[in-house]
């Protein structure tokens, strides 16, 4: 029977037969390094003698490679450039690197791929192989890993034609890719830093450029016919006996002044070769020159880059405010909400989710909000299809303190779920502010002015950093509509709610106390649909009128109330009036008319 073995990408993953059961456990860990994810794959089952790319122990194995090409870059150009050293000191060193390098070779023969179609490893040893030798890789590594100048000294007995051998050591220089496939790796893990590894990539291709450029330079001075007229023989009389170290040194130091377009003149190209070198060498150093100086003014500048928009948007709200001659205390909201947007970047929903599928951003809108609305007490009791759906629909954003949410008699739009923070509800009267009540985390504002399609009856203002939820009606409206009975059960909430609120908040709202007196002492007999009918029809006409077929009249007493008008009082204020239904109700009440 075959099983499964756990991986991170499970999507990928398609039944086959149990061969390719054990390629499939290798997939997330082939993928996921690309992205510098170090994955430990040794507990998965291979074949015998087959090495998974991104084994833990394999790229131990690569890191130290790269340590050897570091040397194999420096010691191909000075070894050209110096050929003392190459039948000398450096060549046992250079042999035991080569050694290891061909140990790598075998090492590939047994080093499992991934199928760039089927996305699964192969571990069949034949086809390890053949990829690899028909591939340009196996020719390029046997080459630089050879060692020509050996073999031919211990074939013919003699050294001759070292300068050749020269050159075919720079082959080895074929391993600077590895150093370049390092780069890639780490740029991509988050665990460094971008701008580090960047920096380092920089300084190492400039040192690479220079120690090269001042390498064959003195070759071409050693392989001049009179030596005296050479850049360095200028400066140095018999310049070939001398310490290696201070020609390499003379060396480094002409690279180093032309690459940086100083050119002092003291070392200067002689002879026709040499300044037709230099030529191609400062045209080379103008492109060198411009990706370094561009890639180092783009790493600095975009570790500013979001203080400069700030400043250009704060000094924006300063002319807009200024001209229009705003009041100190809005132009104080503006500066603080703007300097808290650009703190909190990294946290707006918006801005991260927008480019994920939305099957994602609804699983982490789950996770970040969704205990908080099961706590709202609007939505206690109701079904998790329709908890799932708001909070999937939650918008969050961040507010700075004494920030206004919500004022009072604004159009209602959207209503809030304060995630954490404190909130202040308040209320203009006679010229003055007035508080009213203090709300904290999972309370809900601004339902009273969207349920009622009334302007908002109070301001809302925070009393520190808080992050709120908030969903606009109309998506609400839809989301309740198909829900009769947890639209049933929102609406007893909200009744009882209204009637726990304070008296002081009551009085702020008169229609909503004669409203709540009605539902109180109207029916002999309370009826959740007689109250559902109390209540401004934001579940929706579709609902109504279905519950209005399922009713009859006899319990339900079809009726015209007029909130908030007293004649005798002479009474100015605004009404509010519920009709019945349908044109057909309001004529079949008019004509047995009843004044409440």
């Amino acid at each position: 029977m075959t099983s499964w073995t756990t991986s991170p990408l499970p999507l990928l993953f398609r039944r086959r037969s149990s061969g390719e059961i054990r390629n499939l456990a290798s997939v997330s860990s082939s993928i996921l390094p690309a992205f510098g994810t170090v994955v430990d794959v040794g507990h998965l089952q291979l074949k015998k003698f087959v090495i998974a790319p991104y084994d833990r122990r394999y790229r131990w194995w690569q890191a130290f490679l790269v340590l050897l090409v570091i040397y194999s870059a420096w010691a191909s150009p000075f070894e050209l450039a110096f050929k003392k050293v190459a039948m000398g000191s450096l060549m046992p060193v250079d042999l035991v690197v080569d050694a290891f390098f061909a140990v790598d070779i075998v090492l590939t023969f047994f080093v499992a791929y991934l199928d760039k179609s089927t996305y699964l490893l192969v571990l069949d040893h034949k086809k390890i192989a053949l990829r690899y030798v028909t591939s340009i890789y196996f020719a390029m590594d046997v080459a630089s890993t050879l060692p020509f100048q050996l073999i031919y000294r211990m074939f013919t007995g003699n050294s001759h034609y070292a300068q050749v051998f020269g050159f075919l050591n720079l082959l080895r220089l074929w391993r600077l890719r590895r150093v370049s496939e390092l780069f890639k790796r780490l740029e991509k893990d988050t665990r460094f830093s971008y701008f580090w590894i960047r920096y380092i990539k920089l300084i190492c291709v400039t040192l690479f450029a220079v120690h090269s450029a001042g390498c064959f330079y003195f070759w071409m001075a050693t392989r001049h016919k009179t030596l005296s007229n050479t850049w360095i023989g200028t400066q140095v009389n018999d310049f070939e006996h001398q310490s290696i170290w201070l020609c390499y040194t003379y060396s480094i130091y002409w690279a180093t002044v032309t690459l940086t377009t100083v050119g002092y003149g003291d070392l200067h190209a002689v002879n026709s070769g040499e300044k037709i070198f230099s030529i191609f060498y400062m045209l080379f150093n103008i492109g060198l020159f411009a990706y370094l100086v561009g890639n180092m003014t783009n790493l600095v500048v975009h570790s500013a880059v979001r203080t400069l928009f700030m400043r250009d948007a704060i000094n924006e709200i300063f002319r807009y405010a200024r001209k229009n001659r705003l009041p100190e205390g809005l132009k104080e909201q503006m500066l603080a909400h703007m300097q808290l947007k650009f703190k909190t970047a990294e946290l707006q929903q918006e801005e991260v989710l927008e480019d994920l599928p939305k099957a994602i951003r609804s699983s982490i809108s789950q996770h970040l909000f969704r205990r908080t609305v099961e706590k709202t007490y609007l939505f206690k009791g109701v079904s998790e299809h329709l908890t799932v759906q708001l909070a999937s629909e939650m918008k969050a954003e961040y507010f700075p303190p004494k920030f206004d949410i919500i004022l009072q008699n604004e159009i209602p739009t959207d209503f809030y779920i304060l995630v954490f923070g404190a909130l202040d509800v308040l209320t203009y009267k006679n010229g003055t502010e007035q508080f009213l009540s203090k709300l904290g985390s999972a309370d809900l504002v601004g339902e009273i002015g969207v349920f009622f399609n009334t302007p908002q009856p109070f301001t809302v203002r925070t009393k520190k950093l808080s992050q709120v939820i908030r969903i606009s009606h109309h998506h609400f409206k839809e989301m309740v509509q198909p829900q009769n009975e947890d639209g049933m059960i929102m609406i007893k909430n909200f009744i009882q709610h209204l009637k726990d609120l304070k008296q002081e908040m009551l009085q702020e709202i008169p229609f909503l106390t004669e409203l709540l007196d009605e539902l109180n002492i109207e029916h002999i007999q309370p009826n959740e649909n007689a109250q559902y009918n109390e209540l401004v029809n934001f579940h929706g006409d579709a609902n109504m009128e279905e519950t209005n077929k399922t009713s009859t009249l006899g319990a339900i007493t079809l009726r015209v109330i007029i909130h908030g008008h007293h004649p005798d009082a002479g009474d100015t204020n605004g009404k509010l009036i519920h009709l019945p239904e349908s044109m057909e109700d309001l004529l079949r009440l008019a004509g047995n008319t009843k004044y409440l």
